[in-house]
């Protein structure tokens, strides 16, 4: 049995979520998950730098060949939507350094994959995603679910990708 290793992120500058999943058919094993947060009071270079330095670790450790991330969302706030766009550029840039192949899911999209529902809340998608990977417990930081969202909206896709 020859599975397919993924590493799912949810990118933030103060939180990102991630999860390594295996899937192979219809068989998905959840490997790991955790959160990277930066320290806030760090200046972004900082920031930015470890978000790097974290997601190069992580791929290191568990040898992704493909990299599914959530895509940027549309924000009121310009500023803090460029903050976000630095992170996950920063994040895309060391996917690409370890030539994993790249895939972006908007969030409407993943929540209607997992959901059916474009407009779906968080806490329904962290109830499906605790439901489909049959956790005990909900993962917390939200950001996890979110990270675990992405890796499913991704094989649940990718027979059409």
């Amino acid at each position: 049995m020859n599975s397919t290793r993924i590493i799912a992120i949810d990118p933030g500058i103060i939180i990102t979520g991630f999860c390594i999943l295996d899937f192979y058919k219809s068989s998905t094993k959840l490997v790991a998950y955790g959160a990277i947060r930066p320290k806030k009071r760090d200046r972004l270079e900082k920031r930015l730098m470890h978000l790097h330095e974290e997601v190069l670790s992580i791929i290191s450790k568990f040898s992704p060949v493909i990299m599914a991330m959530e895509d940027s969302f549309y924000s009121k706030n310009v500023k803090s939507a460029v903050t976000l766009g630095q992170a996950r550029a920063v994040m895309m840039l060391s996917g690409a350094k370890s030539n994993l192949d790249i895939y972006e899911f908007a969030p409407r999209k993943i929540k209607q994959s997992l959901c059916g529902n474009g407009s779906a809340t968080k806490e329904q998608v962290q109830f499906m995603v605790t439901q489909i990977l049959q956790l005990k417990e909900t993962p917390k930081p939200i950001d996890i679910t979110d990270a675990m969202a992405v890796g499913l909206c991704f094989i649940n896709n990718y027979q059409i990708i």
